[in-house]
């Protein structure tokens, strides 16, 4: 399998494949590289409807050259638990980040998520972000009101009265009804605008139809969400005498 930066010839290569509507896995089968190494590089430039293959070589040497010699990453990266393989660990960990980014959220908060997801507690300090983000805390500040802000992550004090933030199961439910709530809104708003307009004006018609739709997305979120949270997070009870 070759290894080190994608060649010109592979980006034209994905560009090809993503045109043809071939999944990132075939697409990378093809290339003999990782899926990963393939979703990275075409969220990082564009996504899927705007990668332009010679767009994408131009920005990645652009990124070489401005790049500064920084410290080893592995030398900073904390040890890895369960035998897993630090560099694998790393290349994932870049892979969420941009897929996180390719879905709207801004780029610090985007890797301050994955950091904690991808954590075996679920939870870090500041300075455990800013140690392993290498950011200032002030941009660990902000991204994580961004993500609180969207129901993404949570504080909790520690035994040692240290603030945690924690991303964990309930995090993405909660996340979930926020998003159904917000929706809730948008549909009180388009509704009200059903008023002001006048009934049957076309304006009005388009914001009813609106406030149908969203208002059938948002029960369903939070359906589906509800459900969701029975069935997969709930505990198994204990076996009956039956």
């Amino acid at each position: 399998m070759p290894g080190g930066r994608l060649t010109q010839q592979e980006r034209q290569q994905i560009a090809l494949g993503l045109a043809d509507g071939l999944a990132y896995a075939e697409i990378a089968r093809r290339l003999e590289r990782p899926t990963s190494t393939v979703t990275r590089e075409v969220m990082r430039n564009g996504g899927p409807s705007a990668y332009r293959a010679e767009a994408a070589h131009r920005a990645t040497e652009r990124r070489a050259h401005r790049r500064r010699p920084t410290a080893p990453r592995d030398a900073r990266a904390p040890e890895q638990a369960h035998g897993r393989d630090a560099e694998a660990v790393r290349e994932y960990e870049e892979t969420f980040t941009t897929v996180m980014m390719g879905s709207g959220m801004p780029t610090m908060m985007s890797r301050v998520m994955a950091c904690i997801t991808l954590t075996d507690t679920g939870s870090l300090t500041a300075a455990d972000l800013v140690r392993r983000l290498n950011v200032s805390p002030a941009s660990v500040s902000k991204a994580i009101t961004f993500l609180e802000s969207q129901g993404m992550v949570r504080r909790e004090r520690d035994g040692r009265r240290r603030e945690r933030y924690v991303v964990d199961d309930d995090i993405w439910y909660q996340s979930m009804m926020a998003s159904a709530r917000s929706t809730a809104q948008i549909v009180e708003i388009a509704r009200q605008g059903v008023t002001v307009l006048g009934p049957d004006t076309p304006a009005a018609v388009r914001l009813e139809n609106i406030a149908r739709f969203l208002d059938f997305v948002s029960e369903s979120i939070a359906r589906a969400a509800e459900q969701a949270r029975d069935i997969l997070y709930t505990n198994p009870g204990t076996p009956s005498d039956d």
